[in-house]
């Protein structure tokens, strides 16, 4: 039920007092004025709020249930950090500098904390999202080989497990991507890298560990090849909550570094935003940042916009500022030994997780079914469908009926009927063993009844949609009349 069926005639949630202000002239273009009044649903209050109280019911989310999506970490955050940003919402970025000091302070110091924790020598806060900081980025990359000349260095490497991501953002920024196919383990094949770097590659794009989940061990040979060909090393962040105090992407030899303040660091993320990118990098680059970078001068913040060489404002002032303090406040509640903490729970659960799992189903590119993986790893469907004709696409519906969010499917798109599954660190043992259960339910309830689960979900509010024709033909406002 839509508000809109709610609705009756002459019913009002609120009225406004009677004006006490003379009217003035906004000035607006007549042929922007309505003609008539907009037809919004009359309803009281509490059908207002009922109405929402019901969506909320049936909304998902991570505070009612376990939320494996992999690559996306979508991890409980504490409601602290939320109440910490609220204390901010009154800020504007219009406002004198001197009076936004703790606002400059806290970004300075987030960059500060960020800096130590990937390894790299300045960052910029400034980038929306992760998309948003590879494209940041990339541009950083472009800027600096145009600065030495080198014009010839118009491609950009990404192995075939990337994050779609990569090769859009590389693109984006101008350059010719070649993707390389990974070797019989997952991993970035060092032969097939050799074939294609020379002096014409600008950079190389790795996650690491990758989307399948596993640590690229030859990450040091991979830099080094990388900077005796004169390219850069770019970090996707993507994956960063496997790793944070254990190992740092500078010291690997990565040259640019993304993060995902949004997975890693405390922000809610779905729909869109809100999200955040910031991007470190090594000291031969910092001239090319985009402006304003924070900085401290004789106890005062300011903004720095005196940088000649940089590739100028990628967005509006100054970043998605409560994105920051949640992660302000997540990294100072958590500490360094928390934050080491938190990623080895996330490799644990999912090692654990994939154990279960790994016993009915096959885990891609784990023939021996003994490797560990990181904090993620990919399950892979196609024998089940093979044998019953149940594809991952049915599997994810019916772990729906469960009670389960699904995780990601069909990514990476090297694994054809993969379920990408990342538990992360705040999930309990019972949790893990309650979704491997319903893992399990399911792979025997295909070989028992394929066409049972080609109907799922039957318990869910809305059934499966055609999700085709809600791609290309959405219905985005409620129909008059």
């Amino acid at each position: 039920m839509t508000i809109f069926d709610r609705s009756k005639k002459g019913r009002r949630a609120y009225t406004l007092p009677e004006y006490d202000v003379p009217e003035v002239d906004l000035g607006i273009p007549e042929h922007l004025l309505r003609e008539e009044r907009p037809e919004l649903p009359e309803v009281y209050e509490v059908d207002v709020v009922r109405h929402y109280a019901d969506l909320e019911a049936k909304n998902y989310s991570v505070d009612r249930g376990f939320y494996p999506l992999g690559s996306c970490t979508m991890k409980y955050n504490p409601k602290l950090n939320e109440d910490m940003a609220a204390l901010f919402r009154w800020l504007h970025p219009y406002q004198p500098i001197e009076t936004i000091q703790g606002a400059l302070q806290l970004m300075y110091e987030l960059k500060e904390m960020l800096m130590e924790i990937t390894g790299t020598d300045d960052m910029t806060l400034t980038p929306s999202a992760g998309a948003h900081g590879e494209l940041t980025g990339m541009l950083i990359i472009r800027a600096y080989h145009l600065d030495k000349g080198d014009v010839k260095r118009t491609k950009v490497i990404v192995p075939d497990s990337a994050h779609g991501t990569n090769p859009a953002s590389a693109t984006m920024a101008g350059f010719k991507v070649i993707e390389i196919k990974s070797s019989d383990e997952g991993l970035v094949d060092l032969k097939e890298l050799e074939k294609e770097l020379d002096d014409t590659t600008a950079a190389i794009m790795l996650t690491n560990p990758n989307t399948l989940g596993y640590f690229e061990r030859d990450i040091v040979k991979i830099s080094e090849m990388a900077h005796e060909a004169g390219a850069l090393l770019y970090y996707d962040g993507a994956n960063l909550n496997a790793i944070i105090g254990r190992a740092r992407p500078g010291d690997m030899g990565f040259d640019v570094v993304h993060l995902n303040l949004h997975k890693t660091f405390s922000t809610p993320h779905g729909m869109g935003g809100p999200g955040s990118g910031p991007i470190g990098v090594k000291n031969f680059l910092r001239d090319f940042l985009p402006v304003p970078v924070v900085r401290r001068e004789k106890g005062d913040y300011y903004l720095d916009y005196n940088l000649p060489k940089s590739i100028g404002m990628v967005r509006s002032f100054y970043g998605n500022f409560g994105v920051l303090v949640k992660a302000y406040t997540y990294i100072l509640t958590m500490g360094k030994d928390g934050l080491r903490m938190a990623s080895d729970m996330a490799v644990l659960n999912a090692n654990y997780l994939k154990k279960l799992i790994g016993e009915f189903y096959p885990v891609a590119y784990d023939k021996d079914e003994k490797r560990p993986c990181m904090h993620e790893f990919v399950a892979d469907g196609t024998k089940l469908l093979k044998e019953t004709g149940v594809k991952t696409l049915d599997v994810a519906k019916a772990l729906l009926d469960r009670g389960f969010h699904a995780p990601t499917i069909y990514f990476p798109l090297i694994v054809h009927e993969a379920l990408m599954i990342e538990p992360t660190e705040t999930e309990t043992k019972e949790t893990l063993e309650a979704f491997a259960n319903a893992m399990k339910e399911i792979v025997e309830e295909a070989r028992r009844n394929p066409e049972k689960l080609k109907e799922a979900p039957v318990n869910t509010p809305v059934r499966r949609l055609d999700e085709a024709t809600a791609s290309r033909k959405p219905i985005v406002k409620w129909p008059k009349g």
